[in-house]
């Protein structure tokens, strides 16, 4: 019988376990209107040495499921949005200890409004993750939080013809001043993903993890 969680039952997810010892742990943030499978399939091919956790959004509006609710493409309700990356931040130590063995690292692959979120529990709690790999994000914050973030690995994949590219430009330098060991590489592609994203992941997620 299943003791009930309430912060593992508040998130609906997916968990896929590799075919051997797992490497760290990789909870997967899924664009707007996907879901907790979105990013299983590209998790297997970039990063298949770790357990995959995909993680549903809470936000839903007009059909549409997200991490955090938005008024426009690059306004978001701040109050909502520190709200929820305080909850995923629970979710992601909670989920590490059920599902994984003690000490693995945890990272996050988040694409759009995945990535955000990810970033955004990053930033307001320091230590949710060893390692992020971005696509396509933005700054979510109107005032970003400023932790010190040595000891992180971020990978940053952004779109040369993303129309939201111009919200993303800043956040290499600005995790770099933070402490942060960033790659960042903005790719002939839109918003998008493409080829060359999974490659740029593979040659990243091959590296030992932290």
């Amino acid at each position: 019988m299943t003791v009930p969680d309430p912060v593992l039952d508040a998130w609906t997810h997916a968990v896929r376990e590799p075919a051997g010892e797992p490497r760290g742990v990789l909870f997967l943030l899924h664009g707007t209107g996907g879901d907790e499978s979105d990013l299983l399939e590209l998790a297997a091919a970039v990063a298949p040495d770790r357990l995959h956790i995909g993680v549903r959004g809470r936000s839903r509006e007009e059909g549409i499921t997200r991490f955090f609710r938005r008024y426009d493409a690059l306004r978001y309700d701040q109050q909502h949005l520190a709200s929820e990356a305080g909850a995923l931040a629970a979710f992601v130590r909670r989920a590490a200890e059920r599902y994984a063995s003690a000490g693995l690292p945890r990272a996050a692959l988040g694409y759009s409004n995945g990535a955000n979120i990810a970033l955004a529990s990053e930033l307001l709690g320091p230590g949710t993750f060893a390692s992020l790999a971005l696509l396509r994000a933005v700054q979510p914050f109107d005032r970003a939080p400023e932790p010190d973030l040595r000891g992180r690995r971020v990978l940053l994949l952004l779109g040369a013809h993303d129309p939201y590219l111009v919200a993303g430009e800043a956040l290499p330098g600005f995790l770099s001043e933070r402490g942060a060991e960033v790659e960042a590489e903005v790719l002939d592609a839109g918003h998008g993903l493409t080829r060359t994203d999974i490659e740029r992941l593979a040659d990243w997620f091959a590296k030992p993890p932290t």
